[in-house]
């Protein structure tokens, strides 16, 4: 089964917890702090394979968690740090993060790798924090929390060739014709239901691979017929050829369906119009198709449109008719095409990088109906998770934190008053001016 999209949730490791420790041994004079520092926790990194071909794997396996770091240990020993998580997409995968729209990457090279949820630090133990005024801190700090997201994976096909059409116009017979593709070919509309990849090897030692788009109909890019779903496929494509049956048999306007799915294409996205197109006029082995033919070069000599009029090839896939020649011109037109940008890297590069969103306020600060103040925001959430509960010490680390961030002040504007409840999470506790 082919499987183009799909969604998933990943989720990065946690960072060990930093320890709290003190060498006490008899030889040891002056022992002080030893508590180490946890392990880095593992990443989670999307990796391509070129050996596969669709997100099939995806549709039974969609959540995937890298482990945590080690805690760290006395003496000052660290915390192992965890593996990473490396997942195996198909060339062609574009990353999006399903909550916000951002496109995170858009995979296409061989072995490329994409961070796609970083593992958390580990934290601190009580050696980093003795000082002067505190030389046997019973301080730790916990480990980072992974960061968690839900992921959209969009394959689009890796050709150099796309061959689109209203449907049983003859693409999936011109595949099977000149590659060693083997596409279901029927005498109804929509045979093709996914897109079928062929190699086509030329005598002068020039290749390149050609994809048989599933059929398009007018209003395809607002979803009609098999719609958009396979749109974006054509993104990769550098050169299109255009098939238009000729024979007229379906007593459709040969020209009126070339512009229509011109419109489709030039809806869903402006710039695919801008590639090399060629007109592949269709079972030239039918009665009527010469006569449609020269009808068909009028119009489009007629069509003020188009900026440039694109090259109509005749072809008979039964009898072998013109494919020679098509074949030899699409690879001539290849040499002089470069790679196109798709909307994934207009949008963002390759590579993206996790920041802080300065933006987003420090902290935020609600009260429920009980009457408990309720503070939330990343930063003030991740500082908690990072503080150890277990020592009073870390607590009073933490309240000059909140303190320095403002929550103390936020509080006395908004009116609390000496004894009201604050909730962080599931951890309360009072206010106290």
């Amino acid at each position: 089964m082919f499987v183009d999209q799909v969604k998933i949730q990943v989720k990065a490791g946690k960072g060990g917890d930093g320890a709290v420790a003190f060498r006490r041994e008899k030889y040891v004079p002056n022992g002080g702090p030893a508590g180490g520092d946890g392990g880095k926790g593992g990443s989670v990194i999307l990796k391509v394979d070129e050996g596969l071909r669709t997100l099939m794997d995806f549709r039974y396996h969609r959540i995937f968690k890298a482990k945590p770091g080690q805690n760290g240990m006395i003496k000052g020993m660290y915390g192992r740090g965890a593996k990473d998580l490396y997942i195996a997409v198909p060339q062609g995968t574009t990353v999006t993060d399903a909550d916000t729209g951002e496109v995170l990457g858009d995979l296409v090279e061989n072995n490329a790798e994409l961070v796609v949820a970083k593992g958390g630090r580990g934290g601190r133990g009580n050696i980093h924090f003795a000082s002067a005024k505190n030389p046997a801190p019973e301080i730790a700090e916990n480990g980072e929390p992974g960061i968690e997201r839900n992921l959209k994976l969009e394959l689009k096909v890796l050709a150099d060739v796309g061959l689109v059409g209203f449907p049983s116009v003859g693409k999936s017979t011109l595949l099977s014709v000149v590659t060693s593709a083997k596409p279901k070919i029927a005498d109804y509309h929509f045979t093709t239901l996914v897109p079928n990849l062929g190699m086509v090897r030329l005598d002068d030692g020039q290749d390149f691979v050609m994809a048989d788009l599933p059929g398009l109909i007018e209003g395809a890019s607002q979803g009609v017929g098999l719609g958009i779903q396979f749109l974006r496929h054509v993104e990769r494509t550098r050169v299109i050829l255009h098939l238009v049956d000729m024979s007229g048999t379906e007593g459709r306007d040969p020209f009126e369906d070339y512009q229509k799915i011109n419109a489709e294409l030039k809806k869903y996205d402006p710039a695919l119009l801008k590639r090399p197109q060629i007109v592949v006029a269709s079972k030239m082995d039918m009665p009527a198709s010469a006569e449609n033919l020269a009808k068909f070069k009028e119009q489009l000599a007629q069509d003020d449109t188009l900026a440039t009029k694109p090259e109509v090839l005749a072809i008979s896939s039964l009898t072998h008719q013109g494919l020679d020649e098509l074949l030899h011109k699409t690879a001539k037109l290849l040499a002089e095409t470069p790679a196109f940008e798709t909307k994934a890297e207009k949008l963002q590069d390759k590579v993206y990088e996790f920041k802080e969103q300065a933006t987003q306020a420090p902290f935020t600060l609600t009260r429920d109906a009980d009457a408990t103040w309720v503070l939330g925001g990343a930063k003030l959430e991740k500082l908690f998770k990072m503080t150890n509960l277990d020592h009073e010490e870390s607590m009073m680390r933490f309240a000059r934190q909140l303190r320095g961030m403002g929550v103390d002040d936020a509080l006395r504007e908004r009116g609390a008053k000496n004894g009201d409840l604050v909730r962080i999470g599931n951890f309360t506790f009072e206010f106290v001016e």
